[in-house]
């Protein structure tokens, strides 16, 4: 029986992972849910999976959590904020932790599971993009086993090597090729995009996903984050990455090899599979995914993104040739930016403007220690704030 920590349980990966866990309740206990704010959906889950302890936000949110549970007849431990969160991603009793809170807010906890050795389920990609060789090293020096969940690092995980070390030449790597789904605006017209509205811009064709990694698809800039993360997991420069557009969402990704040969994973979008995969590795599981059906699909298209229509890829891409905490630089303006977008205070393709505006003029430093890296994310949001607030031209 392995017992699990669910960080970002309410958010769709939390969501998605729960179902997993109950088709299989002889091999997994939930010890701790977190959630930021959602507390009667917190309760709800909680009532469910009779976790150890819950951790909210804030005292408020945790004094009204801890009145529902009361109500319920539970007697979940509940607790608030980032030391708290820390304490359930590395408590002795937890095997795995499922690592699902959106943006750098989920650094922290992240970062406490690596050093505490635990299986780490890396569902939050700005862990890695902000302290890169950071997370490595504390996997690394600790023993903690780091598992990708984004959809398309965990198809390149199943495409390597087991014991692949991130060593891409050892291992005959060419090239690691990253599919998108291009996102809703795909083949809408360039210069209409400025008219897009929020609710048009979270309207994924293919995933299901919360507000702000919705948006991210629509720019691409959640691409151009899984290219950095792909550089940090699979130890590939930036010269070796590609990005594949593929509208149908079938294949997650590749790996090209120097034979010639090209292996890639397929499947229904649904998060469930890579979820299943990582939380059973090296085992399979029952994830509740239909069976692909090819015949059915029929066809699969690719071509190649175009960076005058999705220019926060082509940012990340610079981003992470400059190195330091240029990435860190990147995530924190465009967490900014995005939330600027759904709050109507910025049009759609203002975000991109906002990310060149930080990136051109914070300068960067190196990705040294974790302190470092905060100052930096604290430096970005003030400088993308005060652009925004200055009206930067539409």
């Amino acid at each position: 029986m392995q017992s699990i920590t669910i960080l970002g349980a309410t958010g769709s990966i939390g969501v998605s992972t729960l179902d997993v866990l109950a088709r299989h309740p002889e091999r997994y206990a939930v010890f701790a849910l977190s959630a930021h704010s959602k507390v009667e959906e917190l309760a709800a889950q909680c009532e469910r999976f009779r976790p150890v302890r819950a951790v909210v936000g804030s005292a408020a949110a945790a004094q009204q959590l801890s009145a529902l549970l009361r109500a319920k007849g539970l007697r979940t431990e509940v607790d608030y904020g980032e030391a708290a969160l820390c304490a359930i991603a590395s408590d002795p009793a937890v095997h795995a932790v499922m690592a699902a809170i959106v943006g750098a807010a989920g650094l922290a906890p992240a970062l406490a599971a690596a050093r505490a050795g635990k299986k780490v389920l890396l569902a939050n990609k700005e862990a890695l993009v902000m302290s890169g060789q950071l997370f490595i090293d504390a996997a690394a020096q600790n023993g903690a086993v780091l598992l990708p969940i984004d959809s398309e690092h965990n198809a390149i995980f199943q495409c390597l090597p087991r014991g692949y070390g991130r060593t891409p030449g050892a291992a005959g790597v060419a090239k690691i090729v990253l599919t998108a789904s291009g996102g809703p605006f795909l083949t809408r017209a360039v210069e209409t995009l400025d008219s897009v509205t929020p609710e048009q811009a979270c309207k994924h064709p293919n995933w299901v996903m919360g507000r702000k990694i919705s948006v991210d698809s629509a720019t691409m800039m959640n691409k151009g984050l899984e290219v950095i993360e792909a550089h940090w997991l699979f130890g590939a420069p930036a010269e070796q990455i590609e990005v594949l557009i593929h509208p149908q969402s079938v294949i997650h990704s590749m790996v090209s090899y120097v034979d010639g040969s090209v292996l890639a994973q397929l499947g229904n979008p649904d998060m469930r599979t890579p979820i299943a995969h990582a939380l059973a590795y090296p085992e399979r599981i029952a994830s509740g995914v239909a069976p692909l059906d090819l015949a059915r699909i029929a066809t699969l298209q690719f071509e190649r993104p175009d960076f005058a229509r999705f220019p926060c890829l082509a940012l990340a891409f610079d981003a992470l040739r400059a190195g330091g905490t240029a990435p860190a630089l990147l995530n924190a303006a465009n967490e900014v930016a995005v939330q600027a977008f759904l709050d109507l205070r910025i049009g759609f393709r203002q975000i991109d403007r906002v990310v060149r505006h930080v990136i051109d003029t914070v300068a960067h430093g190196a990705a040294d220690s974790i302190a470092a890296v905060m100052e930096q994310d604290a430096l970005a949001r003030g400088a993308a704030e005060a652009y925004i607030g200055a009206g930067p031209a539409r």
